[in-house]
């Protein structure tokens, strides 16, 4: 087998382990959940690239699999021995925590038991034992937000795609139309002078020449686009630091053809971000 790099993600059910995988997987990692330990060998050795590159791996293994406990310090000794480097992520909290996490989404807990669920932690705590002490970082959920915790994961590293990029989508909209959502900052352009009652460019959008020229011509147009590229060249590294994927900016004018279409076209090209990918979706452009 080709020397690869693995993280296990395990620990107490409720604690995070689906969290911390998807954080993982956005760093660039291969993840599966809940794969028999049995096979953990074969498929480190199935995921390694044909061009002789690693591709990190981590993998989501729990009490689900308890029959393969037994043989859990065997097998990583195992992929150690051959070289892959390992880290063992270990998923905790107090029961308390867990009982109440279970309340609130009424899930099953995987053990089931006839007890109730504060014994089905403790029953799982015991047969986690020896996982946990194998496990090379440890984190306690107990009072972290998903979002807290997904960004302890990227905090971390595990030597993934560091630089896997923020992904950037600039949307122009008309409030006409109602806001669109999922955005993650709305800035409302419907203060700058409307093209829409300048006769000969009422029926051309933000993206001819005429509409863009007399949007970004206005001298509160060009105060906009400095203090708001200011604002964003602030906000877009602390967004990536704490492990923000995805980033949604809507521009919105009135009936989203003239005013937000141009702002969002000239925002493409002056917004400075090499850690972020971006892309352009004007929702109202075609409505009258």
């Amino acid at each position: 087998m080709k020397q690869g790099r693995l993280v296990v993600i395990t620990g107490l059910s409720g604690s995070g382990k689906s969290t911390a995988a998807q954080a993982l997987e956005d760093q660039g990692f291969f993840v599966v959940d809940n794969l028999p330990l049995v096979l953990l060998p074969q498929f480190m050795d199935l995921t390694q690239q044909f061009d002789g590159r690693s591709t990190p791996v981590a993998v989501v293994i729990d009490v689900r699999n308890q029959e393969y406990l037994s043989s859990y310090r065997e097998i990583l000794q195992q992929l150690k021995t051959v070289g892959h480097r390992i880290d063992v992520l270990f998923l905790d909290a107090a029961d308390e925590v867990l009982v109440r996490r279970y309340s609130e989404t009424r899930r099953r807990h995987p053990l089931n038991q006839k007890q109730g669920v504060l014994e089905s932690v403790r029953q799982e705590r015991h047969l986690l034992t020896e996982v946990m002490g194998q496990a090379t970082i440890t984190i306690d959920s107990s009072y972290l937000t998903p979002h807290q915790l997904r960004s302890k994961i990227l905090q971390i590293g595990f030597g993934g795609e560091v630089n896997y990029p923020l992904a950037i989508v600039l949307q122009s909209f008309g409030f006409r139309h109602g806001l669109p959502p999922g955005s993650d900052l709305v800035m409302d352009v419907r203060f700058l002078p409307n093209p829409h009652f300048v006769p000969e460019l009422r029926l051309h959008t933000g993206l001819a020449t005429a509409v863009s020229e007399y949007v970004l011509q206005q001298s509160e147009t060009q105060q906009f686009l400095g203090k708001f590229l200011d604002m964003l060249s602030f906000l877009l590294p602390h967004y990536r630091r704490e492990g923000k994927s995805y980033l949604t900016i809507s521009i919105g004018c009135t009936g989203g053809r003239h005013r937000s279409v141009a702002i969002v076209e000239k925002l493409f090209q002056e917004l400075q971000a090499p850690f972020a990918t971006m892309e352009i979706f004007h929702r109202d452009i075609a409505k009258e």
